[in-house]
């Protein structure tokens, strides 16, 4: 199985191509969709990676993928302008799954 970028810049491929990620560059919805289906469609994609813009800017297709399809997993990073997340997101996200306060 590999990892594939769908990034919102070229930074970020870019990075990503020199740790051996394939990947591709798109800023509009159709365009993302597109590269969402071609992605799904390659049943050698294990991982796919995506900007954490797209999870903000178009979450109902980001989404919908992670709730239609267990392969492959979609893990959002954040690109070159850093994190949108707060800083103790992952305590809160347990706090939230679980109920467990750390």
């Amino acid at each position: 199985m590999k990892m594939y970028l769908i990034s919102d810049n070229i930074d970020t491929q870019t990075g990503m191509r020199l740790a051996g990620v394939d990947g591709v560059v798109v800023h509009e919805r159709e365009e993302l969709r597109t590269a969402l289906e071609t992605a799904l469609a390659d049943k050698e994609i294990g991982i796919l990676l995506l900007t954490e813009k797209f999870g903000r800017e178009f979450p109902e297709i980001v989404d919908e993928v992670k709730l239609h399809h267990k392969v492959p997993l979609i893990v959002e990073i954040p690109d070159r302008h850093g994190t949108g997340r707060k800083p103790d997101f992952i305590t809160s996200y347990v706090n939230e799954a679980i109920g467990l306060k750390l």
